[in-house]
């Protein structure tokens, strides 16, 4: 904590000029907190100090209130751990100053960072800052006033947008809205925030306290109104999220009986709100997303990224043409190789309506999408190889196909050139089988849609050198990626992890549950997509080929279902054909298809696992964990093989790359908030009722025994070094 501190330089003009400085973001640590009430106490004492400016150093205000306190708090139970700043330090000593306080803002003004600058008596930024609380993302509240200055500063409708999308804006919308008094360039922040304050001491410009305004707010009906609409959307697009229904209620109690009463109120629920559940979730996942970027022997053996300008994908389908548009919209260039010309217009047909419609929705300009497309180049032989820095093999599931690949690029590619696959379920040892470089061998698992899905899953083998994995993980930042390293097996982490999810549906369904019921307790637990409404989208060839593997890999807790065959063999390939589970029409809602029930019906039949032939009856809770805590299972092996480096590590790659509900912390997580105890007595109930598909792991029974929660770090440093 030696660079983090609160310093304060007084002027000859008599303005005190107090500077927040602990980087990277100035994060209002508790030390930092101290510092402030000491400065702030201090300047007002003193006799020759007329103004006060506020800033932070190093061209970044703040990034608000340090998160790190949020897992003590979570840790211990013991919410005495939060400062009491809203009331304390912004309301009383900041706000209510009997000197003028100017928020000189610069890089960021996030979370506790803007809610500091709203409690001043005036904000002056410099161009292109971001504003905005996003506190909401992390289960809690706006807790220093923000719930209250917001909506007096920008209006009633705008605030509650930002805060329950958690999304900043920029300064100059923020000068337009009324957030921000002056806009001025960064060479001349300090000085006119100096200046501006002198003013407001000699009243030469009003001094105002955002606490007292009432003026964007409106009549008592037409506020109750527009909270009365946010309520009803927020049930609509955040129905498991109670911070969203808080915010709404704490805003609501400073409309009706006034903004002081609306701090206290916003204090005392805060403390309530930064318990729960969704909260401790949602912090997990932010701070284990950032602990993704430390691998060890690779990030901390002071090896340097090398950059990677061109790179080459063989095969133009779903998920070449995702990658290619992935690269191409970040800047780099991207030969995309086809085995026919046929095949590479329509890749590259596919790159260009992928890039036209994120243009379309706003994401990206109409002049980087037209940069985007001219960094594309499609060709049909690997002459244009020799000079590429990586390749990306998206061909389909086919060992030899792969392995005649890899022989050919290794003798194409320059000797620095990565190597990598995007296989989702291939052993990579199989794939490398025939090469002689296989240190630059690599997978590179994205998620479909590529260019959407925010996950990349790094796949080494025993082989891969340290240097390829660095380069992966800058080229998957590059690409605003989560990369998250992992060991080889069949299916790797995610999609092992998941296997069972599938087929716990089926089995389930085989025993007599609906399986539109199904998908409905997963939506309503969290998921977009129930497990046969995604097979539906991910179509019907995928899931028969990934169901090979992973017979082959794990034939000892398999559940065989013929229920996909028989619907293929009806004519239905899912949202391909649009006949699935259920019926899509262009233009409206998938539909469940009523003529599914006989062909399940007969697959129930051939299956004939229902107990007595009647089909079994359970809760939607049963129905869940029936699904889920097979995958939880897998995921303990996942563990005990060492195939992640941290439990954290899936985490963060199921909420990413199988939108697992982010609010309830990833799948291990949520196993521990469960109890390890409670998923083990299930599994080994069921197995004895269903068979060994439930067979409780090695690692879950021990855990459960033993009480360790199933995240704690795996003691058995032996099969953790097979893996990684």
């Amino acid at each position: 904590m030696s660079q983090s501190k609160v310093t304060m330089e007084v002027g000859n003009d008599g303005v005190a000029v107090i500077t927040i400085s602990n980087p990277p973001v100035n994060a209002l640590a508790i030390p930092i907190i101290d510092g402030l009430k000491e400065k702030f106490a201090e300047a007002t004492r003193r006799n020759d100090v007329k103004a006060i400016v506020l800033t932070g150093k190093g061209g970044r205000f703040s990034g608000g209130f340090d998160i790190n306190v949020f897992t003590k708090v979570h840790g211990t139970g013991d919410v005495s751990i939060m400062p009491d700043v809203s009331v304390d330090l912004v309301t009383n000593a900041v706000e209510d100053c009997k000197k003028p306080i100017v928020a000189a803002v610069e890089g960021l003004a996030l979370g506790g960072g803007l809610e500091f600058a709203m409690g001043c008596h005036a904000r002056i930024a410099a161009p292109r800052t971001q504003l905005g609380l996003p506190e909401l993302s992390l289960g809690v509240i706006p807790g220093f006033g923000g719930t209250q200055r917001l909506p007096r500063l920008v209006g009633l409708s705008k605030a509650i947008e930002m805060m329950l999308s958690s999304k900043p804006i920029m300064s100059e919308e923020g000068k337009k809205l009324g957030l921000i008094d002056a806009l001025v360039p960064s060479k001349e922040l300090l000085k006119v925030s100096c200046a501006w304050a002198l003013d407001m001491a000699e009243r030469r410009k009003p001094w105002l306290r955002s606490l007292h305004r009432t003026d964007k707010i409106g009549s008592l009906s037409e506020a109750r109104e527009v909270l009365r609409m946010a309520r009803l959307q927020a049930k609509k697009t955040a129905p498991n999220l109670p911070q969203h229904q808080v915010c709404l209620d704490v805003i609501e109690e400073g409309i009706v009986h006034g903004g002081y009463s609306g701090v206290l109120k916003e204090a005392k629920v805060f403390k309530e709100i930064v318990l729960s559940d969704t909260s401790r979730g949602l912090v997990h996942v932010f701070l284990a997303q950032r602990a993704t970027s430390k691998v060890p022997n690779v990030t901390d053996v002071g090896l340097k990224p090398r950059q990677v300008k061109k790179v080459a994908i063989i095969g133009g389908g779903l998920m070449g043409s995702g990658i290619a548009t992935a690269l191409i919209v970040n800047n780099i260039f991207v030969v995309l190789k086809e085995v026919n010309s046929e095949y590479l217009l329509k890749g590259i047909k596919t790159v260009e309506a992928n890039v036209r419609g994120l243009a379309n929705r706003g994401k990206i300009t109409k002049d980087k999408a037209e940069k985007a497309l001219s960094m594309l180049k499609g060709v049909l032989d690997y002459s244009e190889f020799k000079d590429v820095d990586m390749v990306i093999e998206a061909v389909i599931e086919n060992v030899a196909l792969k392995q005649k690949i890899f022989s050919e690029i290794e003798k194409a590619c320059p000797p620095h050139c990565i190597l990598a696959t995007n296989t989702s379920t291939i052993d990579l040892n199989l794939i490398g089988e025939k090469m002689n470089s296989q240190d630059r061998l690599i997978g590179a698992h994205f998620f479909s849609p590529a260019h959407l899905m925010p996950l990349l899953e790094i796949v080494r083998t025993q082989k891969t050198s340290p240097q390829i994995i660095l380069d992966l993980m800058t080229v998957g930042k590059v690409i605003k990626k989560v990369p998250v390293v992992v060991g080889n097996c069949t299916g790797f982490a995610v999609n092992r992890t998941f296997f069972p999810y599938t087929q716990g549906s089926h089995l389930l369904v085989n025993l007599g549950v609906d399986a539109y019921r199904i998908d409905r307790v997963i939506c309503n637990f969290g998921f977009p997509l129930g497990p046969f409404q995604l097979q539906d989208l991910a179509g019907y060839g995928v899931a028969f080929a990934v169901g090979q593997e992973y017979a082959k890999a794990f034939s000892d807790r398999i559940f065989e279902s013929p229920l996909l065959e028989l619907l293929v063999k009806e004519g239905r390939n899912g949202k391909n054909n649009g006949k699935g589970y259920y019926i899509y029409e262009k233009g409206s809602k998938a539909k469940p298809d009523p003529s599914v029930l006989s062909i399940i019906e007969e697959s129930r039949r051939l299956t004939n696992v229902m107990p007595g032939g009647k089909p079994i009856s359970v809760t939607d809770r049963e129905v869940l964990e029936m699904i889920l805590f097979p995958v939880v299972n897998e995921a303990c092996r996942v563990l005990d093989e060492g195939v992640v480096v941290r439990a954290s590590d899936l985490d963060v790659a199921s909420v990413l790359g199988m939108s697992f509900p982010s609010y309830r912390g990833g799948i291990v997580f949520w196993a521990d908030m469960v109890g390890a105890n409670h998923v083990y007595r299930s599994l080994k109930k069921w197995s004895e009722m269903y068979g060994s598909f439930y067979k409780p792991s090695k690692l879950l029974e021990e855990r459960a025994m033993k009480g360790i929660p199933l995240s704690a770090p795996a003691t058995s440093s032996a099969s953790t070094k097979s893996r990684l």
